[in-house]
């Protein structure tokens, strides 16, 4: 088992950061969370600009449950790397759960401004700005993230959430439609397309 030879490397070189992060992003994988950011930490305390280890962290951390930790994990990252889209998504991701749709929104612009083509960070903006009433926008942002990535089944349904807002039913059932010919057990898209079919039935009776 690899984590076998990072532990004995670390015994032979106990500064060793590198063996730290592996073994954390080993024990990530097999979902010791707890364990995995001690390993992190273990790696930040040799060297404190081992910017991956903070990004790593900060996925470990969101997965506990610990938003506004994985959040400073990250800050730190960005302080190091601040050109990684990745970072923003995740940070996006992130203030939307903790309701602070403001900040999420400016986290998925500026993943854009850094990946102008980063798909998923145009839906997940798509997402925020329906929660926030802007329908719209949200649409739109769903439909640059299909024209970036065509097979996107989850940009899809997420339209169809948004199409539904405006009560385009119509449009709605086609966009959730696309999501189950891209992904057909999509348990979302089923559920949402069978509330949106119900309710334009009862409007054309």
């Amino acid at each position: 088992e690899a984590i076998k030879f990072y532990n004995k490397s670390i015994s032979l070189k106990p500064d060793y950061a590198d063996a730290y992060y592996n073994v954390g992003n080993i024990l990530r994988d097999q979902g010791k969370l707890d364990e995995a950011i001690k390993a992190y930490q273990n790696t930040i305390s040799i060297n404190t600009n081992y910017a991956e280890a903070y990004y790593n962290m900060g996925i470990a951390l969101k997965d506990q449950g610990k938003l506004d930790e994985a959040v400073n994990a990250y800050k730190i990252f960005i302080s190091l790397k601040p050109d990684y889209a990745e970072t923003y998504n995740n940070l996006g991701n992130i203030f939307q759960d903790l309701g602070k749709y403001k900040e999420s929104i400016e986290a998925f612009k500026t993943a854009l401004s850094l990946k102008p083509d980063y798909a998923e960070a145009y839906s997940n903006m798509g997402i925020v700005l329906k929660d926030t009433g802007k329908l719209t926008e949200a649409i739109e942002a769903h439909k640059k993230a299909i024209s970036l990535k065509p097979d996107y089944a989850e940009a899809y349904n997420n339209m169809g959430l948004a199409l539904k807002g405006q009560e385009l039913l119509k449009e709605a059932i086609e966009a959730y439609n696309q999501a189950l010919l891209l992904k057909p057990h999509y348990a979302a898209a089923w559920v949402n397309g069978a509330v949106a079919f119900e309710q334009w039935n009862k409007l054309e009776q």
